[in-house]
């Protein structure tokens, strides 16, 4: 985001959705119908959650059974591991105090040639990771139903799977030029 890295750098944008719930919903979905929305029972079983780390490419995505910062640092561990070794590595992600502990700093000291990017605090959605983590969401996560944590798991992984086979690049747009930040004129106003 706010790098210019080399032409031999490769750049990852990295993330964790946290407590993914297992829901075994124990009525069913009921479909859309005429001046009807679709809906669902609110009774469910809860057997569980995971986190899922994601990098873009998503094919890096794995799951976790905790959300703390010794599964991030396994995480980009194995992401690097995929890599050549004399690649520099550039990491984007949020300011989550898991991203800032000392097994992360001395995961960095192992490794000079990774990168830590944090993106400005309550702007995670700069990092193009959330669009994908939004996009599992309505397509997977919101109305599933999970038998175990075993069975989010695996309908997730398959889920990416899935989604690497016919993946495009993300291309953001943004349609209306009125709303676009505009640079700051050379006036004695400071900006709030």
């Amino acid at each position: 985001l706010y790098m210019n890295p080399p032409d031999h750098a490769l750049v990852f944008c990295v993330d964790e959705k946290s407590a993914i719930q297992a829901l075994d919903r124990l009525d069913p979905v009921l479909p859309l119908s005429p001046g009807r929305a679709e809906r669902h029972g609110f009774e469910y079983y809860r057997h569980g959650t995971l986190s899922l780390y994601a990098a873009l490419d998503t094919r890096s995505g794995q799951t976790s059974a905790r959300h703390t910062s010794a599964e991030f640092v396994a995480f980009l561990e194995d992401l690097i591991a995929r890599q050549a070794p004399e690649r520099a590595i550039h990491i984007i992600c949020d300011n989550l105090s898991a991203h800032k502990t000392k097994a992360v700093c001395d995961f960095l000291a192992r490794h000079p040639k990774v990168r830590i990017h944090y993106t400005p605090t309550y702007s995670s959605w700069l990092n193009q990771v959330e669009i994908w983590f939004s996009k599992i969401q309505r397509d997977l996560i919101a109305r599933g139903i999970f038998t175990s944590v075993k069975d989010l798991d695996r309908k997730i992984m398959r889920y990416i799977r899935s989604y690497n086979r016919k993946a495009t690049p993300i291309k953001w747009s943004y349609k209306d030029a009125s709303n676009r930040i505009k640079p700051a004129s050379h006036s004695s106003d400071t900006l709030h």
